[in-house]
């Protein structure tokens, strides 16, 4: 009496859970990707242990014109006052940070006069740029 099986189990390994991981990974990466903000040179970032922006972070703006006009939230400011302006910025919030438009073309001397008033007033700057295109 021949009591084998005529017939061979086969062998087989299921990939589909593997597709659906990789296809998951590949969508996290994605989104982590296009959440980076690219617009923005990143110099001296306030951190967070939560790891998200907080909402009571102020921040000002600072502009340099082409024609080497200092603004302060758009107000026109002289350079001799503008550690004085900020200084009325920073007694509302002393966990002020600055954010500088630049104009093109303004030299880079006069970008560090406004890193000068930071620095002495230990605050964190964040230059502004325009995307390449």
């Amino acid at each position: 009496m021949n009591l084998r099986k005529r017939n061979k189990a086969t062998v087989e390994v299921h990939t589909s859970a593997l597709n659906d991981i990789m296809f998951f990974l590949l969508l996290f990466f994605l989104l982590a990707s296009a959440v980076v903000n690219p617009q923005v040179v990143k110099l001296l970032l306030p951190r967070s242990e939560s790891g998200q922006q907080s909402n009571a972070q102020k921040t000002i703006t600072i502009s340099i014109s082409e024609k080497l006009e200092y603004f302060v939230e758009k107000q026109q400011v002289n350079l001799e006052s503008l550690q004085a302006e900020v200084e009325k910025y920073q007694a509302a919030s002393p966990d002020l940070t600055i954010v500088l438009y630049v104009a093109r073309g303004v030299s880079i001397e006069n970008t560090m006069q406004v890193f000068d008033v930071a620095n002495q007033l230990k605050l964190k700057v964040v230059l502004a740029v325009e995307p390449k295109k």
